[in-house]
């Protein structure tokens, strides 16, 4: 079975982006290249809601760009998403499938609403992090509410040399 991972860069204080979608913030080094290069060499296939399908189209830092990693987009509005696999179903229904298909890695990417509701559905099998030394205040939270609390196990963890905290945890 395909292992599914939701991997983002969060601030201290639990946001993805701050309160007006900047990501201006995110500290980039070379040990976060690293990490990303051996990450997206295992990815075939990524996840995203419709508000990071947007930010990505928008010029924002969003998925890699490869016509090897298929993108499948969760929306209920758009019928369009040029370059990627719009999505309507059930994200729950649709993600076990995927898992039960022959492929790689799964990389479930942005916003805190697809993320939670993968996460308490038990379909995500690791999450994660970079955490950035930097309280944001406010923006777009990492996880929103979840019906259900989440025991998670630390793989790994190590420190960036610019401050940040990289850590992946199996839920």
């Amino acid at each position: 079975m395909r292992k599914v991972t939701y991997g983002c860069a969060v601030s201290l204080d639990g946001y993805i982006a701050g309160p007006n979608g900047e990501v201006d913030w995110l500290m980039w080094c070379d040990e976060a290249a690293e990490v990303a290069s051996g990450y997206w060499a295992n990815v075939d296939a990524i996840l995203m809601g419709r508000k990071t399908w947007e930010f990505a189209v928008s010029g924002g830092q969003g998925g890699e760009s490869s016509s090897k990693i298929a993108t499948y987009v969760f929306s209920r509005t758009l019928s369009e998403t040029p370059g990627a696999t719009p999505v309507s179903e059930d994200a729950v229904d649709f993600v076990r499938k995927l898992k039960s298909k022959e492929g790689r890695e799964i990389c479930l990417m942005g916003g805190g609403d697809i993320a939670s509701a993968l996460i308490g559905a038990g379909v995500v099998d690791e999450i994660g992090l970079n955490v950035h030394p930097v309280i944001l205040g406010g923006g777009t939270p990492m996880f929103t509410a979840s019906t259900r609390s989440t025991q998670l196990s630390l793989i790994e963890s190590r420190s960036f040399s610019n401050g940040c905290v990289y850590s992946i945890y199996r839920t």
